[in-house]
């Protein structure tokens, strides 16, 4: 497959059970979780636990039908609303919010979050609900276009006093003028000093989902500072990693987190 057959996450879509499978599951040769799992889990729990980013409305556009990244998150606001360019993502979240059957199992998540709050007495107690705090907060789940002015339109949202962005800008930019395209769209979800908590990966240029391969943008940590001072936003922290997956999968060697804040 040449580079210009790769699909659009945006406009194409994935199987949204396949790529948890693929990059989030708990299962023995799931590479990824250092990555995808631990370091997102780790970098949020640490960033909320400052005690600065708080308030009622924390708005969550991340890339596929995941959940793990918001445990650290529901403690500290009272309304987590999830937007979703996806049906299928929507779709697969909601099983999981509803409590279905065949929902996605995120116990493996659920244990880490444990491990890194230093509670692990209490998952294997079974006194922690993290799930139900985060089925509780999710109050809405939206569909969004994200070439539209008001990508939620008809609905308006409210102003957010935090928003997270998992691999999003990733998957949907073409080029450098893209992602600050989109990025600028982002801010504009955000309150007047409200806080961007943004989670990547560096030098992508694809990835896989089952045998469907997606076109991604590849970015460095200087673009990435740069496009966030130009959006008016001040960088709080900013942490780069080496990967530690090797797959044909995907290509990417760096995963970067950031938190920054919007101007007022």
């Amino acid at each position: 497959m040449d580079c210009g057959s790769y699909k659009l996450y945006h406009v194409h879509g994935f199987d949204s059970r396949q790529m948890l499978e693929d990059y989030f599951s708990d299962t023995p040769d799931m590479i990824f979780a250092e990555d995808t799992l631990i370091r997102p889990i780790e970098n949020l729990t640490k960033t909320f636990a400052l005690g600065q980013i708080k308030g009622d409305v924390l708005i969550d556009l991340s890339v596929g039908p995941m959940v793990h990244h918001l445990y650290a998150a529901c403690e500290f606001f009272k309304h987590i609303i999830v937007l979703k360019v996806s049906d299928r993502c929507i779709l697969e979240l909601k099983r999981w919010l509803d409590t279905r059957t065949r929902a996605f199992n995120w116990g493996h998540a659920i244990k880490l979050h444990a491990e890194i709050e230093g509670k692990s007495d209490q998952f294997k107690e079974g006194t922690s609900d993290k799930e139900g705090k985060v089925r509780s907060a999710v109050q809405h789940v939206v569909t969004c276009d994200l070439e539209k002015e008001n990508m939620t339109d008809p609905i308006v949202l409210p102003p957010a006093d935090c928003i997270i962005s998992c691999w999003l800008l990733d998957n949907i930019s073409k080029d450098q003028d893209d992602y600050i395209r989109y990025l600028r769209k982002i801010s504009r979800l955000l309150k007047p000093g409200g806080h961007l908590l943004l989670y990547g990966c560096l030098h992508l240029t694809f990835y896989t989902v089952g045998k469907e391969k997606f076109k991604a943008f590849s970015y460095d940590e200087d673009f990435a500072r740069k496009a966030l001072v130009g959006e008016g936003f001040v960088i709080d922290s900013c942490k780069v990693k080496k990967s530690t997956a090797e797959s044909d999968l995907t290509d990417y060697d760096l995963v970067i987190f950031i938190a920054a804040h919007k101007e007022k």
